[in-house]
């Protein structure tokens, strides 16, 4: 794929040697998908009578993706130059994320639930965007198949940055995820002015989340997924599991205490 968009040679300015610089298309891909986030939600606060600003100001996916491997990048600051290519854990920065932004709620009197309902459609289409990076640059790829919409890798930068197997066709996971990333996102739209009590968007984007995740991680090859249960599961899947009974357990709790208190 193009792990590279462009790089600008060397050069020299006011007597200091610049470059070469590169533009990583995992880069402009994610600020993509955050700024199309952030327009999403704010939209979706707007419709839901929501503080706008308030609610965009949750917006945080970078700091997720720092808070998840701030040991490592507190010990190795250079490699925060590096974010921009290769991303983060998502699962990692969405659990790390979650006890900051429930504080933030607190704090600024947002109704948790109805904000949670309100940033999963953006948080759905940042990260479709996103893996479309992934695709770009090589990481989180598949193994390898010879399905006829396999995809092979042939800039060597790609292997050199992410691991990425070269002249191999693998199965394009990044795409597979993509595409279930916007059946959810249209389920999302459907379910918003039709939920039966707040928290039910973010739940059904959780469970259905962790149902194409668990599934799409047995197609993945790349070697940086961790195993649980002596390789049974990897950690993605481990977590999908314990994502999905959560959200299952707390739904039918949200929608008996909303009906009680709706009186």
């Amino acid at each position: 794929m193009y792990p590279r968009l462009l790089t600008l040679p060397a050069f020299e300015w006011l007597g200091w040697n610049v470059g070469p610089i590169t533009l990583h298309t995992y880069g402009v891909l994610l600020a993509t998908a955050f700024l199309v986030g952030l327009f999403v939600t704010s939209r979706h606060a707007r419709r839901a009578g929501l503080d706008t600003a308030r609610v965009t100001d949750l917006a945080i996916y970078k700091l997720m993706l720092l808070a998840v491997e701030w040991d490592y990048y507190s010990q190795h600051p250079r490699e925060l130059l590096y974010l921009l290519r290769t991303g983060g854990v998502f699962y990692g920065g969405f659990l790390a994320a979650a006890p900051l932004a429930w504080w933030y709620m607190k704090r600024h009197a947002l109704p948790a639930w109805r904000v949670a309902d309100v940033l999963a459609p953006g948080l759905v289409v940042g990260q479709a965007i996103g893996r479309l990076g992934c695709f770009a640059a090589g990481c989180c790829h598949g193994h390898p198949t010879d399905v006829p919409w396999a995809v092979t890798f042939r800039d060597i930068y790609a292997t050199r940055t992410v691991g990425t197997p070269i002249d191999t066709p693998l199965h394009p996971t990044q795409i597979y995820e993509a595409f279930a990333l916007l059946f959810i996102y249209l389920a999302l739209l459907w379910l918003a002015p039709r939920k039966r009590f707040h928290g039910q968007v973010v739940l059904v984007y959780v469970v259905l989340y962790a149902a194409a995740r668990f599934g799409l991680e047995f197609l993945r090859g790349d070697a940086a997924r961790g195993a649980v249960l002596e390789g049974l599961l990897s950690t993605s899947q481990f977590l999908s599991i314990v994502l999905c009974v959560v959200s299952l357990v707390v739904a039918p709790y949200l929608a008996k205490r909303q009906r009680v208190a709706s009186p």
